[in-house]
């Protein structure tokens, strides 16, 4: 993964796409809060930019997810989440008691889980791996149901 700060707005021109104030919200929202919900990015885009429907929000996440400039994860039993973190094939830590959600890189190597024993003819380009446990708060009696 880059380090380097882009600006949003030369982010969405490089992947062809228009700048628009919901698309740019969208992605400082998840900037903000990495592995958050739909819903969520829904209400703090409102809270950036007033009255945006549903439907607009929900297509920013599926535009910028589509070209790369965002990344769909999907846990068990968890809304869909978003992130900015992308093409590095990092996976996650979720806890099961409160939901949390962690980054932790790959876990041998370069991209190891890429090397499957059977890929049935595939071509594969990405992998999913989610560790599940019990976060440290939740292990000391602290955490909450929901929480990310």
């Amino acid at each position: 993964m880059t380090t380097e700060v882009q600006d949003p707005g030369a982010q969405l021109r490089s992947a062809g796409l228009r700048v628009t104030s919901p698309r740019l919200a969208v992605l400082a929202v998840v900037d903000s809060r990495p592995h958050i919900a739909a819903e969520d990015v829904a209400v703090l885009v409102r809270e950036r930019l007033g009255s945006v429907s549903t439907q607009t929000v929900y297509d920013a996440l599926r535009v910028c997810t589509d070209v790369g400039l965002m990344r769909r994860i999907e846990p068990a039993g968890s809304p869909a989440r978003y992130e900015r973190r992308t093409g590095d094939n990092h996976h996650h830590l979720v806890c099961r008691q409160c939901g949390r959600i962690e980054d932790v890189e790959c876990a041998v190597g370069h991209a190891p889980c890429l090397q499957a024993d059977h890929d049935h003819g595939f071509l594969i380009d990405e992998a999913e791996v989610n560790y599940w446990g019990t976060c440290p708060e939740c292990q000391a009696g602290g955490g909450r149901l929901g929480e990310d």
